[in-house]
């Protein structure tokens, strides 16, 4: 058994402007399917078991640590003099840990816990006091190693002879630094460059120079390195996300027939021998049981689906939706924060909202629970194997009880008991002979029109 690992404690640098995602929302608070950006790095850094998780923050920090109270500790970049200067003001928040510190960055939500695994296995193996992150994807920074194949140090592209420039591995900015080394090695930083800033990059070539064992870990999946600055690295990012989960859920026994058509997000769980068919959107933490189908172009958003349940093609449950076993929800059916009972039955073009439904209801085509009143939304109750005909409006706060019937067309605004058929049409008036004499006066109208009066 090689040695331990050090205890860890893990620093999240996300303090960064995000200018060139020219939006009002600060970077790593933009969602990459289904999380905010920074919500899979921290998910990422809590699957390590940190015994400490420090977040840098600058812009719009206040509703950065609003958002993840709770899960990190947070700390003020108030001046953004580059990545060196970022962790130097987590010191004071990790003063008494002795371990190994991590370095992540909240802009980088593609990174696996099992390669930061590696990275920490490879430390304590080789007794390296740094171990930093590399990749094939092409990043700033080269790694250039020695003979031996220990990391020598890092040159920027930019500076690179057209030799260095042949080499395909590129420094991530991920280190695992032994907690003493890098204290120290910050305390040496000096921002004697163009932009005057502090670099993290620079810890490297001064531990090598200290004749310090620095390691590097290659990545197997070279697209974990990539950094979202952009909305189109943030559509890759996503992109990627979506396919790690399909292939995770597939992997579970769930038939996705086409993936790529197919959005799910990372939150969301489905049993085995469920089946999404092409063009889905699954999106929320939205749980699905086995055995369920959802047909094309459907929408599902942070709802609860039970064993056997079939909606679509079509179909939209929107956030707050509760459907038990063997719920049918067909064609154009919208359904919104309501509970469907074991057995419920809405087929086709109806809207269910802000109900409770018990087991074995059905709602006919055109059927609508009316719950808004212009003012505040209402519930509407339905009881057990009640049935509500085609093209009625249930005109909330309602309650029908068990075994109630609607009759098609009907208006209902007062509760309707048990075993009772409640009606609330218009009478029916039939006029005789309504179209002969409207044919007749029309014909004349026409007539007129034309100059065809009486004297023509």
């Amino acid at each position: 058994m090689g040695p331990q690992a050090a205890p860890l404690a893990v620093v999240v640098l996300a303090a960064g402007q995000g200018t060139r995602m020219k939006s009002g929302l600060v970077k790593v608070l933009h969602e990459v399917a289904g999380r905010p950006m920074l919500g899979h790095v921290l998910a990422t850094a809590e699957a390590l078991e940190p015994e400490r998780l420090v977040v840098v923050i600058g812009r719009d920090g206040e509703a950065v640590a609003e958002a993840f109270g709770g899960r990190a500790t947070f700390v003020e970049q108030g001046e953004l003099r580059g990545t060196g200067h970022a962790v130097q003001q987590t010191e004071p928040a990790l003063s008494d840990f002795t371990g190994d510190v991590l370095v992540l960055y909240g802009d980088v939500p593609l990174l696996r816990a099992e390669t930061l695994q590696r990275l920490r296995e490879r430390k304590a193996a080789a007794g390296a006091e740094l171990a930093m992150l590399t990749s094939t994807l092409p990043l700033p920074g080269i790694v250039l190693r020695d003979a031996a194949g220990h990391v020598a140090r890092i040159v920027e592209v930019t500076d690179a002879t057209p030799a260095e420039l042949e080499i395909q591995e590129f420094n991530t900015g991920v280190y695992l630094v032994g907690s003493e080394l890098l204290w120290k090695a910050l305390a040496r930083l000096d921002d004697s460059n163009a932009q005057g800033e502090f670099y993290l990059t620079d810890i490297v070539a001064g531990s090598v120079a200290d004749g310090r064992r620095v390691e590097a870990v290659t990545m197997h999946d070279p697209e974990e390195a990539l950094g979202v600055n952009t909305r189109s690295e943030l559509a890759r990012a996503g992109a990627t996300l979506r396919r790690r989960t399909a292939e995770r859920l597939m992997d579970q026994g769930v038939g996705i027939v086409d993936p790529s058509s197919t959005w799910i997000d990372v939150d969301v769980e489905i049993g085995r021998d469920t089946r999404i068919d092409p063009g889905v959107m699954i999106t929320g933490p939205t749980v699905i049981g086995t055995g369920a189908h959802v047909k094309a172009h459907c929408v599902i958003e942070s709802s609860e689906l039970g064993d056997e349940v079939v909606i679509g093609p079509s179909a939209h449950l929107r956030p707050g939706c509760r459907l038990a076993l063997g719920v049918r929800v067909g064609n154009f059916v919208e359904v919104k924060n309501s509970d469907l009972g074991e057995g419920v039955k809405a087929d086709h073009l109806s809207y269910i909202g802000d109900a409770d439904v018990g087991a074995g209801a059905s709602f006919g085509c055109g059927s609508i629970t009316v719950n808004y009143d212009g003012v505040a939304k209402h519930r509407t109750r339905v009881g057990a194997r009640a049935f509500v005909g085609c093209n009625a409006n249930l005109i909330a706060p309602l309650e029908l009880a068990d075994d109630s019937y609607v009759a098609a067309g009907s208006t209902i605004t007062q509760d309707v008991p048990g075993e009772s058929l409640a009606v609330g049409r218009a009478r029916q008036r039939n006029v005789e002979g309504w179209v002969r004499r409207r044919g007749t006066a029309a014909q004349q109208a026409a007539s007129k029109a034309r100059g065809e009066g009486e004297d023509a």
